[in-house]
């Protein structure tokens, strides 16, 4: 699977500090990451639909990564704990192997973020 482009379902006001947010996912088998790419796509929706979001991105390969925009952190932590995502990540939790995250503040007028920039935090 390719590099899903940055989508924006709403720009952020000139000037507007952001949340940014990457993770990186790599499950235990391949039967887990088939797991994961089937049930993925009802919280990619739900992350595009989301009050608050600015942007996302995902990569497939090497490993599953994702790279979204948020108003804020309380507004992705609302989409964490929400509609598709809530089930999705109780259900694959014990096929990962590992999954770090990282988050950070940026300025609306830098997005999209590269994702250059975003796998050197997530290292």
């Amino acid at each position: 699977m390719p590099t899903l482009p940055w989508t924006a379902p709403r720009t952020p006001p000139a000037g507007t500090e952001v949340h940014v947010f990457a993770s990186r996912f790599a499950t235990r088998t391949l039967w887990g990451g088939l797991r994961f790419l089937v049930r993925t796509p009802a919280v990619w929706r739900q992350a595009g639909r989301a009050p608050g979001a600015y942007g996302s991105s995902r990569q497939a390969q090497p490993l599953r990564r994702t790279l979204s925009a948020w108003e804020s952190a309380d507004a992705l932590k609302e989409v964490a704990r929400s509609g598709a995502h809530r089930p999705t990540s109780r259900a694959l939790a014990a096929q990962m192997r590992s999954a770090p995250f990282a988050g950070w503040q940026t300025s609306g007028d830098d997005l999209p973020v590269s994702w250059e920039e975003a796998v050197r935090r997530l290292t």
